[in-house]
């Protein structure tokens, strides 16, 4: 039997409004060094105009893992 969700999300992926700013700069930072591990894989198997496109966006991943690791540091200092 389906049931209709009375007040479905807007989109299939949510974050939870009560996380704390550390939360979501230490999952942002996981997702984006996530991202740029696969790219690295993936380029690896690639040639060419694919291989360059692929390390391109490996390296505005990691640019986005070093802006969100900088906003970490800030956010929470080492102790």
């Amino acid at each position: 039997m389906f049931k209709a969700t009375p007040n479905p999300p807007l989109s299939v992926f949510t974050i939870d409004s009560g996380s704390d700013d550390e939360s979501l700069l230490v999952n942002s930072f996981e997702a984006f060094t996530s991202v740029s591990t696969l790219l690295l894989d993936l380029s690896e198997a690639l040639e060419g105009k694919h291989r360059d496109t692929v390390l391109a966006i490996h390296q505005l991943s990691a640019l986005g893992t070093l802006m969100v690791g900088n906003m970490l540091d800030r956010h929470a200092p080492a102790r």
